[in-house]
């Protein structure tokens, strides 16, 4: 058992992870980074224990995979029993009940009371990217919107979605072609203000895929109902449905990526669900299965269905070790309800910011929802100019101190906070006085 406490023992990185980093950069790829080398032996709720014996707060949660928190006891025994059962035989050559569960769960649990099939993937990647084929072939279109800000994957087809190029996409050209890209609803830095801000967008939307892309010729729509990667950018409110209805007057597919807003992170158990939004196809991966690798395309029935057999796929995909811990994950967010504790971290976390805000000029916004929040960091607020090396000061004197925190954002500027839902507010509350010692010493 590790005991839910702080420990630094050494610097952090200590000599053990220092001595395993010259390891790491002589055998692994330099394309391969690493926000913090330290490197892990242990993990427990909201603690990380690396190969130095220190104990670092966790905010990031393997970047919001870890949501029931590492070593989740449900977890640990569902995924024992599988692999003395049997770790592999690939669903497409004799399948087995735990991809056929896991898929009734996400009927289930998805937003609509619409008939859903669902079909299991490795990664958020290959979620985004079936979730293209398939509006592609049922639509019997090509093109494909997307938004500043997105971010959707590291494949060919899923950087041509995302928005940011260093480091995601520079010099890995050229891209998957019909994908038209289109303003996000960015509340904070939408030029006549927050409140024009949903209505503006949406007139801006309409008018460029009318004019770039052709509604006639558009297969999807794809958004994050909050951004990730772009900066935990919630878009503002209404927009979202608004796009999503437009999308069905022209036969278009709306597709929800939830990859990183998915499973209780943001207080409902979709993002979708707090904009009232129903998508024809929503993908998941990350927090679906307390950190085997999993993702989900989910989808109308009539939409996934008319896909030829074998037309959906993979070796791996819907593994039964990896789907037997997402069905324990899963019973672990309905009977702790941790939709309610992620609501319980954002009015832990929200004050703490607002007082951060309040006493240092540089935070210009503060959002996002339930257990996944942000801060953006500023060097003006009248013009709001991003500070990228603020940022990057902040979060160096947070490792330093054994407090696990996640940058991001287009601009490099946004701190993330994701922290795992099964951490106590004791432990919350010491990272918080951590982060207030960060802006002290590096504003």
């Amino acid at each position: 058992m590790i005991e839910q406490k702080r420990v630094l023992n050494t610097a952090i990185p200590g000599p053990k992870s220092q001595a395993l980093h010259e390891r790491k950069l002589a055998a692994v790829s330099a394309g391969v980074g690493t926000g913090l080398p330290v490197y892990i032996e242990k993990a427990a709720g909201g603690i990380l224990v690396d190969a130095d014996g220190n104990q670092l707060i966790d905010f990031g949660s393997g970047i919001a995979v870890t949501t029931v928190g590492n070593g989740n006891p449900r977890v640990v025994e569902a995924v024992q029993q599988q692999i003395q059962d049997f770790t592999h035989t690939c669903f497409m050559v004799t399948p087995y009940e735990e991809y056929v569960l896991v898929a009734e769960a996400l009927a289930e649990l998805t937003p609509g009371d619409h008939a859903k099939r669902s079909a299991l993937f490795n990664s958020g990647s290959e979620a985004v990217e079936n979730a293209v084929k398939v509006a592609r072939h049922f639509t019997g279109r090509q093109a494909v919107v997307a938004f500043d800000h997105a971010y959707h994957g590291r494949t060919n087809l899923t950087m041509a979605l995302t928005a940011k190029n260093m480091p995601y996409k520079h010099r890995f050209g050229p891209f998957a072609n019909e994908i038209y890209r289109v303003q996000m609803a960015y509340p904070y830095r939408w030029p006549t203000g927050p409140e024009r801000c949903a209505d503006e967008a949406f007139e801006a939307f309409v008018a460029d895929v009318h004019a770039q892309v052709g509604e006639e010729n558009t297969a999807a729509v794809i958004l994050e109902p909050i951004q990730g990667e772009g900066g935990f950018i919630v878009p503002a409110p209404g927009f979202v449905k608004k796009v999503a209805d437009w999308c069905r007057e022209h036969g278009i597919l709306f597709i929800a990526d939830e990859v990183q807003t998915g499973f209780c992170r943001t207080g409902d158990w979709f993002a979708s669900e707090h904009e009232d939004v129903v998508p024809d196809l929503i993908t998941t991966a990350k927090g679906i299965a307390g950190g085997m690798p999993l993702a989900a395309l989910t989808g109308r029935a009539d939409v996934m269905d008319a896909i030829h057999t074998g037309g959906l796929g993979g070796t791996y995909g819907g593994n039964p070790v990896a789907c037997a811990s997402a069905l324990a994950a899963i019973e672990t967010m309905k009977v702790d309800d941790l939709g309610g504790r992620a609501k319980a971290v954002e009015a832990l976390f929200v004050p703490r910011l607002e007082a951060l805000a309040e006493k240092y000029g540089v935070i210009g916004d503060i959002r996002g929802r339930g257990a996944m929040l942000a801060v953006e960091l500023v060097s003006d607020r009248e013009k709001k100019t991003p500070d990228a090396d603020l940022t990057a000061r902040i979060n160096k004197y947070c490792h330093g101190e054994g407090l696990v925190t996640l940058t991001c954002g287009t601009f490099g500027n946004v701190f993330r906070f994701l922290p795992p839902l099964s951490a106590s507010d004791e432990l919350l509350t010491e990272g918080l006085d951590i982060l207030d010692d960060a802006f002290a010493s590096c504003v």
